[in-house]
């Protein structure tokens, strides 16, 4: 067998280190693995696994590859993460989260603890909040979902669901909000269900507690909370194709606009609230500069394709532009620059957030005190009182960041209810 003298040196280093490596012969280690960023204890890395990436870490209590080969890529494994076999590359995995065997998990990606996958699950640009949980023959690209209080209590998508994020018109403006971050941050919402043999056609919103009929394929949105939905087939129909004509482009820039400021909204959760909590755990900088790395890569995507749709609604716009429609479509891809840099980041809170933001910290720092070993144990501990103080903040950001886009873009009557 020709083996590799470096990759050979790095296993050597591991084995010293103490990480259980039944069959090391097998194994293959980029050169620009960092040894130092894979912990020691009861790690087990199983025959035929692939580790590369400078910015991979292992926690302790990790197991790759025990139900067929692992092959990861610049990840970050919090604690006690089980990867059971497939391919992961550039994404978050917090404690205890795990996937079966034939996982394709691409950039983008952060599975918060223990949010969960069983086998040939397909994830890209997606975030699932703790506890989460995915069946078999899932693909699940361009999501977030959230909702649950345990593993006993948990959003579940049933077997063979499809989200389905690509258009007859190559757009991928597609991200789908199930539940929300305001609201889903405090860990305390009623589970969503959708039911297996079923799927969603982005992008969709959806509240809480709510269950989908199993078989039933999503096109609306139902951000109302604890409905039984049952979506009907379409009626068997023939009529003429037009392509780019966008005549839901109000709901769709709607719907992109809110996952974005979602996104910001859970960057600031991460950067006010989560952060020394991340700190607390080994190699937690590592796992909160990752998490950080894939907030910033899912709003470089969605502005990305936003921005790609707006120029082909723009180039299918008529020349009058006297219909309010037709100016809309114009008005988008004419302001997708300020779009952006709302979403930048660059852009300090109003005073009013900051105020509502300052009111929620000082009570939730009274409650936390010291302990930042417990996450969930904590979010979960706080008050009614404290905990609306939080989703009043994080609405507040994200109410603000749409009514921005709102403005800059009048004529398409973007969040007139």
């Amino acid at each position: 067998m020709d083996y590799q003298p470096k990759s050979h040196e790095k296993i050597r280093q591991l084995l010293s280190k103490g990480v259980n490596i039944p069959n090391p012969m097998t194994l293959d280690i980029g050169e620009d693995v960092n040894i130092e960023q894979i912990a020691a204890k009861d790690v087990t890395i199983y025959p035929g696994c692939r580790i590369y990436g400078k910015k991979t870490v292992i926690s302790s209590g990790c197991k790759l590859g025990y139900e067929a080969p692992v092959t990861i890529n610049d990840c970050q494994l919090g604690s006690a993460v089980e990867l059971k076999g497939g391919f992961f590359s550039k994404s978050v995995f917090l404690e205890k989260a795990s996937m079966g065997m034939g996982a394709h998990v691409r950039e983008g990606c952060i599975l918060e603890e223990e949010a969960n996958g069983a086998h040939c699950v397909g994830l890209k640009q997606t975030i699932l909040f703790p506890f989460v949980t995915l069946g078999s023959l899932i693909n699940f690209c361009d999501c977030f979902m959230a909702g649950g209080t345990s593993r006993s209590n948990h959003s579940e998508v049933g077997s063979s669901y499809i989200h389905f994020n690509f258009t007859p018109d190559a757009d991928k403006t597609t991200p789908s909000l199930l539940g929300d971050v305001p609201r889903g941050v405090m860990l305390n919402q009623p589970p969503i269900f959708l039911g297996g043999q079923g799927g969603i056609i982005g992008p969709t919103r959806l509240g809480y507690g709510n269950v989908v009929a199993a078989g039933s394929i999503l096109r609306h949105d139902y951000p109302q909370d604890n409905q039984l939905i049952f979506e009907k087939f379409p009626a068997s129909s023939v009529r003429d194709y037009l392509p780019s004509d966008y005549p839901n482009l109000t709901r769709i820039v709607e719907n992109n606009i809110f996952y974005l400021a979602n996104l910001v909204a859970l960057e600031a959760w991460y950067a006010h609230v989560r952060k020394p909590f991340l700190e607390a755990q080994q190699f937690g900088n590592l796992l909160y500069a990752g998490a950080l790395e894939q907030l910033s890569s899912a709003k470089k995507e969605r502005l990305k394709r936003l921005k790609a749709m707006a120029q082909k609604v723009a180039a299918s716009s008529s020349k009058e532009q006297k219909d309010p429609s037709e100016r809309g479509k114009k008005d988008l891809n004419d302001q997708m620059d300020y779009v952006a840099e709302v979403f930048s980041g660059q852009t300090p809170d109003t005073s009013h957030i900051k105020i509502i933001r300052e009111n929620f910290l000082d009570d939730f720092e009274k409650v936390a005190g010291k302990n930042r070993a417990k996450y969930i144990e904590v979010i979960q501990g706080l008050s009614a009182e404290i905990s609306s103080k939080g989703v009043a903040w994080l609405s507040a950001l994200v109410e603000d960041l749409s009514a921005k886009v709102a403005k800059a873009t009048l004529s398409l009557n973007l969040f007139v209810k």
